[in-house]
């Protein structure tokens, strides 16, 4: 039973390093992961206006920075 407890211990533990191993980025790697292509909002922009109609619409705000009624003024 010892035996088997200590077994498991060893795989969780195992699995659990497995997890945390990161990998660091080159100096020289880091132009590639800049590109356009590579980012979340290829447009940053665009977006900003997106989110300004969003919420100008809808009559919220937060998490933006943006606020106003569904009249469009501030």
């Amino acid at each position: 039973m010892i035996i088997h407890r200590a077994l498991l211990a060893l795989c969780m533990l195992s699995q659990l390093t497995a997890c945390i191993a990161t990998e660091s980025v080159a100096p020289f790697e880091r132009a590639y992961l800049a590109e356009e292509g590579m980012q979340w909002e290829p447009n940053p922009r665009n977006e900003k206006l997106k989110g300004h109609v969003y919420t100008s619409k809808e009559a919220s705000s937060g998490g933006a920075g943006a606020s106003g009624g569904g009249c469009g003024c501030n």
